[in-house]
């Protein structure tokens, strides 16, 4: 064999490797293929389908409405059946929307029926399908983050609605506050920041707020911190030195309302038209505003009281004693021996009893002997445990950052 071959062979090789690597260097590259971008409705792919709103009218029931749609009676049963572990006839109301899914084509074959049941919910009927099926169906739901800030002037949900943002977001924030903040007594001068979620579904119809999530609110010279945490799976705001802004009472019994006579030891009685003790809080609001139990406790009383007319008192602990007094009307269920939560509803605000207008006369009663309710102190919940604090300052610092960056200038 010739001895020069094996180096032939191996510039040959050299040859053939450059050769493919010039061809593929100058190959054109392939354009990629368009993807084809389907439109869904309701979790179904409507490219070959028409899409047709109807509203329910006063008079209408499923027998009407598929009636309406052209199936006979006998298939109207059959689609109701099909649908009876979605949709409950009984609750379909005038004003609700159903929608159908139709073929483009001259016979306009209904496909799908849509029954929305709240913004979100769907009961959605599958007609394509043989037995019938039927399935819920959820929009999404998508958050949009929101920042508004402004001076109290007037009032908080007057404020929070001259910077065009949703007033309910005043509630929110004095949910928030409602163990620090006294919110009857907001004072001229006061300030705010708060971010929050705004709740969308198909990115244009507002479904309201979603959450807080950071707020500062500065009350006679005072800046309230709030940072929203997640301790033992409970979602609650704390201050910035990791105490929780939930206490053992409200501020309040009720919500937004004025202040028309406070505890005194001497005050002048609109109808006895003589001076005695009022050892309790005023707060005028109208007829059928609910009252909340400011905490956790048993009812010991319910039942009509000289002066105070209808009267609820709750004992929450060794200590405290609260009562409720001129009520219009008591919650469903309530009574004597119960158990209710911070902020459930009791009553109703009236004007039984001696009173000259519908309002709450609320008391505190601590070891037996009455106190000002808007002194009154109570102890925090549980602070940040010492294994969540890092995880705890990094939330903190990023809210903290985040509204300074959006602070107006």
């Amino acid at each position: 064999m010739n001895r020069h071959f094996p180096l032939l062979l191996l510039l040959l090789a050299c040859c053939s490797v450059f050769s493919c690597k010039q061809k593929q260097a100058e190959a054109p590259e392939l354009e990629p293929q368009d993807t084809v971008q389907h439109v869904y409705e309701y979790g179904i792919c409507v490219d070959s389908l028409d899409v047709r709103h109807y509203e329910i009218k006063p008079g209408d029931n499923p027998a009407v409405i598929f009636s309406r749609l052209g199936f006979s009676a006998l298939q109207a049963d059959s689609i109701m059946q099909a649908a009876s572990g979605v949709l409950d006839p009984t609750k379909l109301r005038a004003g609700m929307y159903y929608c159908t899914f139709t073929t483009q084509d001259t016979l306009e074959t209904i496909c799908y029926i849509g029954f929305a049941k709240t913004l979100t919910d769907y009961a959605v009927i599958d007609l394509t399908k043989r037995p019938i099926k039927a399935y819920t169906y959820n929009k999404p739901v998508t958050l949009k983050r929101r920042y508004v800030e402004g001076s109290i002037s007037s009032s908080l949900w007057n404020v929070i609605a001259d910077q065009g943002a949703d007033p309910l977001l005043a509630i929110r924030i004095s949910d928030v506050y409602a163990w620090q903040i006294d919110f009857f007594d907001v004072k001229e001068g006061d300030s705010f920041q708060v971010i929050y979620n705004e709740a969308y579904i198909d990115d244009t119809t507002a479904l309201g707020i979603a959450s807080i999530e950071g707020a500062i609110f500065t009350h006679q010279g005072k800046a309230y911190q709030a940072f929203p945490f997640t301790q033992d799976s409970v979602h609650q705001f704390f201050d910035a030195e990791g105490n929780s802004l939930r206490k053992a009472f409200l501020k309040a019994p009720l919500d937004y309302y004025r202040i028309t006579s406070r505890f005194s030891n001497a005050r002048f009685h609109p109808i006895l038209k003589r001076y005695r003790a009022h050892h309790g809080v005023d707060y005028a609001a109208p007829t059928g505003t609910p009252v909340k139990t400011i905490g956790d406790g048993t009812v010991i009383f319910k039942g009509w009281t000289n002066g105070g007319g209808n009267t609820v008192k709750i004992k929450h602990n060794s200590v405290y004693t609260t009562s409720y007094m001129h009520l219009s009307r008591y919650a469903k269920g309530l009574q004597v021996g119960k158990h209710v939560s911070q902020g459930d509803e009791i009553a109703y605000v009236g004007s039984t009893g001696l009173s000259t207008g519908p309002h709450l006369d609320f008391r505190v009663y601590k070891n037996g002997e009455a106190i000002n309710p808007l002194d009154m102190e109570a102890p925090p919940s549980e602070p940040i445990r010492p294994e969540l604090r890092d995880s705890f300052e990094v939330v903190k610092q990023q809210i903290l950052m985040e509204l300074d960056s959006l602070k107006l200038k």
